[in-house]
């Protein structure tokens, strides 16, 4: 069974850091790249980062550029976001997700989500 768990969510002042995981199994990960989402009320899901576990490249979207990091552990099969400097309007649900090959548009299998709130 396929699945994609998040964690590492929860409540931070602006200006602070978390560090989102997200734990795969059911597949074999090393053939898959990973992106992280998020979708805050009232807004649609918008894409944040990527990396393709192959070969370790890495995306961002150009405003969260600087402040948010990924990178994987492949002994773990976990993928991480760190993120810093976090502001109000970072606030909303995480998602990780699953695509075959590399980083696109279309992923296979997505996460639970988890909640990211930072107040100001």
């Amino acid at each position: 069974e396929v699945q994609l768990v998040e964690s590492g969510g929860g409540l931070v002042q602006a200006g602070g850091s978390l560090r989102l995981s997200c734990a795969a199994s059911g597949f074999t990960f090393d053939d898959y790249a990973i992106g992280w989402f998020r979708q805050a009320p009232g807004k649609e899901r918008e894409g944040v980062s990527c990396i393709s576990v192959s070969d370790g490249s890495t995306y961002y979207a150009d405003s969260l550029k600087g402040r948010f990091t990924i990178s994987s552990d492949n002994a773990e099969n976990t993928v991480y976001l760190q993120m810093n400097s976090l502001k109000p309007e970072d606030t909303a649900v995480y998602y990780c997700a699953a695509a075959f090959g590399w980083c696109t548009y279309e992923y296979d299998y997505w996460g639970q989500g988890t909640q990211v709130t930072v107040s100001s």
